[in-house]
């Protein structure tokens, strides 16, 4: 087995902090600080140095990590083996996803999983993509959908297999007595005189929608700010505004709206990917799940083919 002392390495050099390790590891600072003074004393290294309020990891410890993802990897694929070998599976499965793939992807490939292994515990978190893949280190989760983001780890990060999952196509969401509502298609540019309902500048929601408004020429008026799709459909049919929404966002109640598919160069799309530790993939119950992601992406594609 891989020591632990290792993974609570991995841990601070992702959050940058010990507290911030500890939380996610569940552990009190004192313990986490306990457990790397003791690696460093067996490797005969210093790991880490205070900076600021956080730590800075020493050449030592970049170095200790470089040569542990593939034992991290290896250890992963080891215990699938077994599982097959010995007609066993984990016993459990814990997936995250941003909102809509909580809603839109995530339950049918629990439902999936829970068919062929009827006595594993599947859980399903909802959170930020930035924050799955804290987990995902933490081992808080075991398969992440998200959006990609730069801010996000790139995909030849070691530490993660990310595979494309699918594109998540953009509507605009218009009140049902606009002009545009008729129409089956529209370009972006034809709302650029709209009240636009957005996301709150930081977001990268936020950034999505500007760039491609910016690509179509024009810079939306910023008149609401929201958080929730419900709460923008809800100012788009009150006549605030109109509103871009992701394909997969359901949106619960619909009177008095009209969602139109973009067309053009400037159509904007979410990139959705799955994540999972390497070395992971082969394990039972992640396994049913990647594939059933892929069925249900497959699906929705050939929808919106047809």
């Amino acid at each position: 087995m891989i020591d632990q002392r290792l993974h609570v390495l991995r841990v601070v050099a992702e959050r940058g902090t010990v507290s911030a390790a500890a939380a996610d590891l569940g552990y009190t600072p004192s313990a986490i600080s306990h457990q790397l003074r003791t690696l460093a004393h067996d490797v005969g290294a210093t790991l880490l140095v205070p900076e600021g309020r956080g730590v800075r990891l020493t050449v030592a410890a970049l170095t200790l990590l470089e040569r542990t993802h593939d034992l991290f990897s290896q250890w992963e694929e080891i215990r699938a083996d077994v599982q097959q070998a010995s007609g066993t599976s984990r016993g459990y499965l814990r997936m995250a996803g941003f909102s809509t793939a909580a809603s839109a992807l995530l339950p049918p490939a629990a439902v999936a999983v829970s068919r062929s292994f009827p006595l594993s515990t599947i859980r399903i978190i909802e959170a930020d993509p930035e924050v799955c893949f804290d987990m995902l280190l933490a081992d808080q989760v075991d398969v992440a959908v998200v959006v990609s983001t730069a801010k996000l780890p790139p995909t030849s990060d070691p530490r993660f297999q990310q595979e494309r999952l699918m594109e998540d196509a953009l509507d605009l969401l218009v009140p049902a007595d606009s002009p545009l509502a008729t129409r089956a298609r529209v370009r972006l540019a034809d709302a650029a005189e709209e009240h636009w309902i957005m996301e709150h500048p930081d977001r990268p929601y936020h950034q999505l929608v500007t760039a491609a408004c910016a690509a179509a020429g024009f810079t939306p008026e910023h008149s609401h700010e929201v958080v929730e799709w419900d709460t923008g459909a809800a100012l788009v049919s009150a006549g605030f505004g109109v509103a871009l929404v992701p394909r997969l966002a359901r949106i619960p109640h619909a009177d008095g709206l009209v969602r139109i598919p973009l067309r053009g160069e400037a159509s904007p799309v979410r990139h959705v990917r799955t994540s999972v530790r390497s070395g992971t993939a082969g394990q039972a119950e992640i396994a049913c799940a990647l594939t059933e992601l892929r069925n249900v992406a497959a699906s929705l594609a050939e929808m919106d083919a047809g």
